[in-house]
């Protein structure tokens, strides 16, 4: 059984009552949000060590960090370095984007990962099927099911599907700036080009479904049309693939199966909220998980502050998952450090959005900032930092004053010894 076969039957799991726990809201309500599809708990049976995440309706908003090997830098010890940063940084969940011509390469990499990733850990099983099958218009459903069988085996615990992209978007991404940016997304509409047949992945989606369901692995439906600049963003294209995403949720959610939306790329600020709206109500309601959204195409190399303004309003209307994007976006492979950086703008992205959703647990966490730098307890800062161990860092190079205040006013001007409560007159 699935986390919703026992939702439905009105049991909660034991990784149910872990949520409701570190989340601080009441089981039972989260059992009846995981039964109508309205939260997805990322767990798969197979996934040894696992402490499960949940993502959707009034929860806290989370981030995911993309991670993974490329033709041009294949090194499992690189990415273990990566998965160790974005977790210590705040990263809920880890995403292996591998991708080289060998696919023995993409299997071990992955096993290595999941075998020391105690958080969800997702993939994109077309990227290994199209290398499988020697170029990607000669894939099956027999092949992408082989391999993504081998990656719910292996224990991923949710799974990018781009069954959205279909042969009536061919004629609607040929009007666009620029006609497809997802990986996945070209994938298919190589293929459907090629053979001149409706998409496989949409043909097949229930045998897909049969999958997921036997190792309770959330499907992601992929936007594999998403607009890579802000001239294409909420363009036919896009919202033609949002309207078959919508059939496909309702057809996981029969099967039982957990099932989320990803959303745009790149749109600007004042299409954001549009965006979240059309996203609940075409996909009723299933958590919406968002790749940045960048408001701005000219941030190169500070992408991940674009990406942090973009996913902070979209969490704070309603989007519930943040992808997060480093300062290599458009550029290159993020290295260590480009993805400690990126997990931690995108972190504070959505506690931001947490906190304007009336997060409790998020609002108190900022009270009790202010209480400790009221007090000058710089311990008690860094503890309540979201970068902690950058904290601590600045705070090495800048020596506590005397009287306990900073380098920026000095004692004699620091704005917080004064208390009105202790003056004459």
């Amino acid at each position: 059984m699935t986390q919703v076969d026992y939702a439905k039957s009105g049991k909660i799991t034991s990784q149910m009552k872990y949520i409701a726990q570190q989340e601080d809201i009441d089981s039972d309500s989260l059992r009846e949000k995981i039964a109508t599809g309205q939260i997805v708990l990322l767990a798969n049976k197979k996934h040894k060590g696992l402490k499960p995440v949940a993502v959707g309706r009034r929860l806290s908003v989370k981030v995911n960090a993309n991670i993974g090997a490329s033709p041009v830098e294949l090194s499992s010890e690189k990415e273990l370095k990566k998965l160790t940063v974005a977790v210590e940084g705040g990263a809920d969940t880890i995403m292996d984007l591998t991708i080289t011509n060998d696919a023995t390469v993409i299997d071990q990499i992955r096993k290595i990962i999941i075998g020391n990733c105690r958080a969800p850990l997702g993939t994109v099983p077309i990227y290994q099927a199209a290398i499988e099958a020697g170029d990607a218009a000669d894939m099956t459903i027999a092949n992408y099911l082989k391999v993504f069988e081998k990656h719910a085996e292996d224990g991923i615990d949710f799974t990018t599907v781009h069954a959205g992209v279909t042969k009536g978007c061919m004629r609607l991404v040929s009007k666009r700036l620029m006609p497809v940016v997802s990986r996945g997304g070209s994938f298919m509409l190589h293929w459907i080009a090629k053979n001149g047949k409706e998409s496989f992945l949409y043909e097949h989606f229930d045998r897909i479904l049969e999958i997921a369901k036997e190792y309770d692995v959330t499907i992601s439906l992929g936007d594999g049309l998403r607009p890579g600049c802000l001239a294409d963003a909420t363009d036919k294209a896009q919202i033609y693939e949002l309207r078959v995403l919508g059939e496909l949720v309702q057809r996981a959610r029969e099967a039982s199966v957990q099932v989320m939306v990803e959303g745009p790329g790149h749109i600007p600020l004042n299409e954001i909220e549009e965006n979240v709206r059309l996203e609940k109500e075409i996909c009723q309601g299933a958590p919406f998980y968002v790749l940045g959204p960048l408001p701005i195409d000219t941030a190169a190399g500070y992408d991940h502050i674009a990406c942090s303004i973009g996913g902070a309003l979209a969490g704070y209307l309603g989007a519930d998952f943040l992808c997060y994007v480093t300062g290599k976006e458009h550029i290159g492979l993020p290295d260590i450090q480009d993805v400690r950086e990126g997990v931690v703008v995108t972190k504070i992205a959505a506690s931001i959005a947490d906190v304007a959703r009336g997060n409790k647990k998020a609002i108190l966490q900022n009270k009790l900032m202010s209480q400790a730098r009221e007090n000058f307890d710089w311990d008690k800062m860094q503890k309540h930092a979201i970068d902690p161990d950058y904290f601590k860092q600045l705070v090495s190079k800048n020596p506590r004053l005397s009287k306990g205040g900073c380098s920026m006013c000095g004692d004699e001007f620091c704005a917080l010894k004064f208390h009105p409560d202790s003056q004459e007159g």
